[in-house]
């Protein structure tokens, strides 16, 4: 019994949320949700990453919810995006931006130690 509850001690929870999901939650509820998931000591994968305006806002509200000794930020990852600039969208001057899988979690737990346009490779300490 005490071994379990020692190895409860040192598990990181990885929480994975479908495109989906996000797409039926307004973009402060996705932030909230994403901000209290992390701060809870969770590592978060989207399916499908947020938007820039979204991505940005969540900066800014981990930035005013940082506590020393408490709650240290977050880290947050994401593919390249990838850009729709099809024929048609270049001659009428749209692109569509979408930001393909984002990792995001606890600052002093998630560290990004390589990243390219196919793969992240971060380590996960508790």
């Amino acid at each position: 019994m005490s071994q379990n509850k020692n190895n409860s001690q040192t598990n990181i929870q990885l929480d994975f949320i479908s495109e989906g999901k996000l797409a039926q939650m307004a973009p402060m509820e996705k932030i909230r949700m994403l901000l209290d998931e992390v701060r809870s000591g969770k590592i978060v994968v989207l399916e499908r990453g947020l938007a820039p305006d979204e991505e940005a806002k969540l900066i800014e509200m981990t930035m005013t919810e940082i506590i020393p000794d408490e709650f240290s930020g977050i880290e947050i990852e994401s593919y390249p995006t990838e850009q729709n600039t099809s024929f048609l969208r270049k001659i009428l001057g749209k692109t569509t931006t979408k930001t393909r899988l984002t990792v995001i979690g606890p600052a002093d737990q998630l560290k990004t130690i390589k990243k390219d346009r196919d793969m992240i490779t971060a380590i996960v300490t508790k």
